[in-house]
């Protein structure tokens, strides 16, 4: 038998507090976003400031990477802590919507994010060593709220939308870290060329003395549009189906959703106020770790899990790629152009901002149109077939052809990769885990799925800059290039045969179906 309120949620119309909803657990995810796509430039700052070669009679400061090269070591903790925390927030975080409910720890996450996003500008010390080691540290920080975000902005969309449009509001969810990537290539372009345009260059000085103030001010403003939402995500009721079918007080899922549904509580109170669930049974009681756990959702959990890990291997090693594309870019560009560290920044920037917004973001808001439409497993399916298709493309002749011409054509297959990872697996893993699992795992497993994506950003991320990391000799770091392009293919193909033969279908059924489905043994993985 179905609730009312949850009859009532899977058929509502397109109301404002959709588009509310969207805006208000977007916010996390573009704070995701900003803060990892603000890393290249500032990483041309840090270089420049705290690992300076120049000597101060050089008359001359080229753009030579050489000058200014961020230890290994460094450059693994200022990637590699980051994605630790958000693997630990994601787990718990996760568990935590679960247990004790989305929206009481909603806040807490947005409220980390915060307060470590300030603190990274105010890595303040007496050395450069104490500086990047309290930088690691709020950035650490800072993922352990940037993970917790995932599951519970998933999960709380998830729950409030419609079975029609549910794909579509997650996915204009996830959207939002386009935004972020936009926005953090724009204050930096924006704060670059303010400091550029008011110093007063000193020929005796590779680094002004305010250098030291921009990459601390462009951390700190990603906090602004998170903290502005706190209020709301205050203001948000807990979602009728936590309520109903965790807490299993439908009387107050329903005086809840009639704050933000225009019905009235009449048309969505039971006629029989004992009523708990929808098919409670004592089969379903079982617990996360249990036998039963496995034998419904086990293969659900590995799709989502073994999915996320693949695209994000590539999704991160991809953002890493790109900055090095950047630095040949800008290297052809300018040969001979005298470039401070503000005009540095300020070019990977502007790079970094015609690719959000010629791919990044169309490649968003296409699985936002299409989602509903084509259906999340063959959307999946494609962006893996093709983003292998792209890397072959470019990585079997890298070496005899565009390792010499980093030009238009190079770009715009690049691009691709982009484009159909966000119309593709990079969105759908984020989307297939708030559908498949019971409410009272659902945050859970979303954290599982989620934190294994990041243990996959880091193993790519962290690979491929020790494989690129101060390689001076041309010959082997095109070598090492064309090697890691190929094998960003080989796992896109790993992706494709996974979510073939591991992962369902969940477009226009409801979360409740999903569920009972696999309680009741009929499978629909085609």
């Amino acid at each position: 038998m179905a609730l009312k309120v949850l009859s009532a949620l899977d058929t509502a119309k397109t109301q404002w507090y959709h588009f509310k909803a969207i805006i208000i657990a977007g916010m996390g995810l573009f704070t995701d976003a900003y803060d990892l796509f603000c890393i290249p430039p500032i990483m041309r700052l840090l270089g420049r400031i705290y690992y300076n070669k120049r000597q101060p009679n050089d008359t001359v400061f080229n753009n030579n990477d050489n000058n200014f090269v961020i230890p290994a070591l460094v450059v693994t903790a200022l990637v590699g802590f980051p994605l630790l925390g958000t693997v630990l927030g994601q787990l718990l975080f996760g568990r935590l919507g679960d247990l004790v409910g989305r929206r009481r720890v909603y806040g807490l996450s947005l409220m980390v994010m915060v307060l470590s996003s300030i603190g990274c500008g105010f890595s303040i010390c007496t050395s450069p060593t104490c500086v990047l080691v309290s930088l690691v540290f709020f950035r650490f920080l800072l993922g352990v709220g940037i993970g917790g975000d995932y599951p519970l902005s998933a999960t709380i969309m998830s729950e409030f939308a419609n079975k029609r449009t549910r794909g579509s509001f997650i996915a204009a969810v996830f959207s939002m870290q386009g935004f972020g990537i936009l926005a953090s290539s724009l204050v930096t372009i924006v704060v670059c060329a303010v400091f550029n345009f008011a110093s007063k260059p000193d020929p005796k000085k590779a680094t002004p003395d305010e250098a030291d103030i921009v990459w601390r001010l462009i951390l700190m403003l990603g906090a602004i549009p998170a903290a502005m939402t706190y209020y709301w995500r205050m203001m948000m009721p807990e979602t009728a189906r936590y309520t109903a079918l965790v807490e299993l007080n439908v009387v107050q899922a329903a005086k809840d959703m009639e704050k933000v549904l225009a019905v009235s509580l009449s048309q969505i109170a039971e006629d029989e106020p004992d009523i708990l669930s929808v098919g409670q049974n004592p089969a379903s009681s079982y617990p996360f770790f249990s036998k039963e756990f496995l034998r419904l959702h086990g293969r659900d959990l590995f799709s989502c899990a073994a999915n996320w890990f693949l695209v994000d291997v590539v999704f991160y090693s991809s953002n890493l790629f790109q900055s090095q594309i950047y630095r040949r870019y800008i290297d052809q560009k300018y040969p001979k152009y005298k470039v401070n560290l503000y005009q540095d920044a300020l070019h990977v920037a502007e790079l970094q901002a015609i690719v959000t917004i010629c791919s990044t973001i169309p490649g968003y808001w296409f699985s936002v149109f299409f989602i509903d439409r084509i259906g999340r497993r063959k959307i999946q399916m494609m962006g893996f077939f093709v983003m292998a298709l792209v890397y072959f493309s470019i990585g079997i002749p890298y070496k005899t052809h565009w390792a010499k011409n980093t030009d238009v054509g190079f770009m715009v297959l690049y691009g691709l990769t982009f484009f159909f990872a966000n119309f593709g697996p990079n969105t759908t893993t984020f989307i297939v885990p708030a559908e498949l699992f019971p409410a009272r795992f659902r945050s859970t497993c979303h954290g599982i799925s989620g934190a294994s994506g990041k243990v996959g950003a880091l193993i790519g991320s962290i690979g491929f800059l020790w494989a690129a990391h101060g390689q001076n000799e041309e010959d082997r770091k095109t070598k090492e290039i064309k090697r890691s392009l190929m094998g960003l293919g080989v796992v896109c193909i790993l992706g494709l045969v996974v979510t073939y033969f591991f992962t369902p279908e969940t477009t226009g059924r409801s979360l409740e179906e999903n569920e009972n489905e696999n309680e009741n043994g009929n499978e629909q993985h085609a």
